[in-house]
């Protein structure tokens, strides 16, 4: 399975976190994102994406339709593994519910999305703290601890791929 994760796009501040839109710059980045990504699929005969999961917050949901309308057809759902505070082990039964996915996208926030980067490496700092409208594309063996393979990382204004 690939799995990709993506931190949401830059968000306007606000005072209801849960309500926080992308600014046109986090809209900007995240679609030119979506380019770079395609691109760095292709390149590496990685399947788009079949489904994304993301927190139903709203610059997740945002960050989820941009990517999703880059990739039709593809399911895009929430998830509340997703949200912020959630644990890695919620995340784990949620991707392990969708197995039969070539590829999934999960869009999600700080700190979680760095810790579930981390957890699938099976170490810290295999790949820099995501920024926003960072993501980083792995492969999974199972969906377990230290079973990733590290396949890009890209972060904007560039998205030029790290491997």
């Amino acid at each position: 399975m690939i799995l990709t994760i993506w931190r949401h796009g830059e968000a306007e501040d606000g005072i209801n976190d849960r309500l926080r839109q992308l600014t046109c710059g986090g809209r900007d980045d995240v679609s030119f994102g979506c380019s770079q990504f395609h691109a760095a699929c292709s390149v590496r005969g990685i399947p788009q994406p079949q489904r994304i999961l993301h927190s139903p917050w709203a610059r997740t949901v945002q960050t989820a339709e941009i990517i999703a309308a880059a990739f039709s057809p593809c399911t895009v759902a929430a998830e509340q593994a997703l949200h912020p505070g959630s644990e890695v082990a919620a995340v784990d039964a949620a991707i392990g519910a969708h197995t039969t996915q070539e590829h999934i996208v999960l869009v999600s926030h700080q700190p979680l999305v760095s810790a579930v980067v981390d957890h699938y490496l099976g170490g810290l700092g295999r790949v820099p703290f995501l920024t926003a409208g960072g993501l980083v594309t792995m492969s999974l063996d199972m969906v377990a601890p230290g079973c990733g393979n590290r396949v890009f990382w890209a972060f904007p204004p560039t998205y030029k791929e790290t491997i």
